[in-house]
């Protein structure tokens, strides 16, 4: 019984530090970026969307595909970057504690 009370202080002090990392990244900012810096996307660390900025020579009426694309480049820019800052973070909580193939943190 001794084991189960241990594991269950530590399950509790790994969903504290859990909701710590998660407050974090919540504040974090990570850009992205396309056509060579025209097209800026910031997300924070929950992958929400904090700003975009598009260069004044990007606006072009009679072509807004160019734009369009840069856009979506810029975002999956910055949301690869915010996958790869969250899954470091996880891995640093955990320990090097392997999870099973699949499983991805925070849950």
């Amino acid at each position: 019984m001794k084991n189960l009370g241990n594991m269950m202080k530590q399950a509790q002090e790994m969903q504290a530090k859990m909701a710590e990392m998660q407050e974090r990244l919540a504040d974090l900012e990570i850009s992205g970026q396309s056509g060579g810096g025209l097209v800026t996307v910031t997300l924070n660390g929950k992958g929400e969307v904090r700003s975009v900025k598009v260069d004044k020579t990007l606006v072009d009426p009679e072509d807004v595909e160019v734009m369009e694309d840069l856009l979506v480049a810029a975002f999956n820019d910055a949301k690869a970057k915010v996958e790869s800052t969250v899954q470091e973070e996880t891995q640093k909580l955990m320990g090097g504690l392997k999870l099973p193939p699949g499983m991805k943190l925070p849950f």
